[in-house]
């Protein structure tokens, strides 16, 4: 037991660093104490090639299940079963290499825009550094810098596997505004976290997801997100109504469409009806690059 536990905190964390001496420190002390829960997950990632040849170069999973992540009121019992839950079913699905692959840093593009002038792409990542709010993100980047972002991982609710949306997260730049405002642009004036929000949809279907949840106010992990005067930084559940949620019984957490509405053109004013269609024609082409992408990456039953 001490070793296995040893030996993650050894890859996980710098010893030499003062604060991540610590949290190594703090790892281990509740590693210990919730060994005969944790020892699960640990067998779990024993179990195949797959996700022996994962676990090994990356130790972050069992560190995860002992930190108060993903959502608020999470248990360890509650996250080894999200951990377990979210490798198994892209295990099942996806080409093993891929999966492997996924579950370390390496990037599998999904879309990129066919402008010239720009480098516009979105791809599928684990970013170590996000691994508080999720297990892989959909990121969408201009030229190598990120503009937004949102994690996620996927767990079954109710026996339907369902990806739960744990933070968004937007550009992080001096110029961010005018930033977000050019690509907006570039999008036919559709703002650019409905358009992350909407290649995780697409991602979500593309996968075989049947429902799609996300992390509410009240259900964000930390409260970072909240102003010293309390007032929200990033009010989540607004934009998750916004686009076409609703809050569920569990107040910790929206529903959300797995297909974006769309306006009737005939409830569109004539003179905004050409940018509409160049819009509608624009995630059109995501959506199929999208699909296309994923399955390549899939499995052929």
């Amino acid at each position: 037991m001490i070793a296995e536990i040893y030996d993650v905190a050894r890859r996980a964390y710098r010893f030499r660093h003062t604060s991540e001496g610590r949290r190594a420190v703090i790892f281990m002390v509740r590693a210990v104490l919730h060994w005969n829960t944790l020892r699960e997950l640990y067998d779990f990632f024993h179990e195949t090639e797959a996700r022996k040849e994962l676990y090994e170069r990356n130790p972050f999973p069992l560190e995860q299940a002992t930190r108060a992540f993903f959502y608020a009121g999470s248990t360890v019992a509650a996250r080894i079963k999200l951990i377990k839950s979210h490798y198994s079913f892209l295990e099942e699905r996806l080409n093993q290499a891929d999966f492997v692959d996924l579950g370390l840093e390496h990037a599998r593009e999904i879309w990129r825009s066919s402008e010239t002038d720009i480098a516009w792409n979105a791809h599928l990542k684990l970013e170590p550094g996000q691994r508080k709010e999720g297990l892989l993100s959909v990121m969408m980047a201009v030229d190598h810098v990120t503009l937004y972002q949102i994690m996620f991982w996927i767990e079954q609710r109710d026996g339907v596997p369902t990806l739960v949306i744990g933070a968004m997260q937007g550009p992080n730049t001096e110029n961010a505004q005018d930033f977000v405002r050019e690509m907006t642009k570039r999008a036919h004036r559709f703002r650019t976290k409905n358009l992350i929000l909407y290649m995780t949809q697409a991602v979500a279907r593309s996968l075989g997801v049947q429902r799609i949840l996300a992390v509410s106010n009240v259900g964000y992990y930390a409260n970072n997100h909240i102003r010293r005067d309390r007032k929200l930084k990033t009010d989540f559940g607004a934009f998750w109504e916004e686009a076409g949620g609703w809050e569920t019984e569990d107040k910790r957490f929206y529903e959300l469409p797995l297909t974006l509405s769309r306006k009737e053109m005939d409830h569109i004013p004539t003179r905004k009806r050409a940018v509409y269609r160049r819009r509608f024609a624009f995630l059109d082409e995501v959506d199929a690059e999208i699909e296309e992408r994923v399955k390549a990456l899939m499995i052929s039953f």
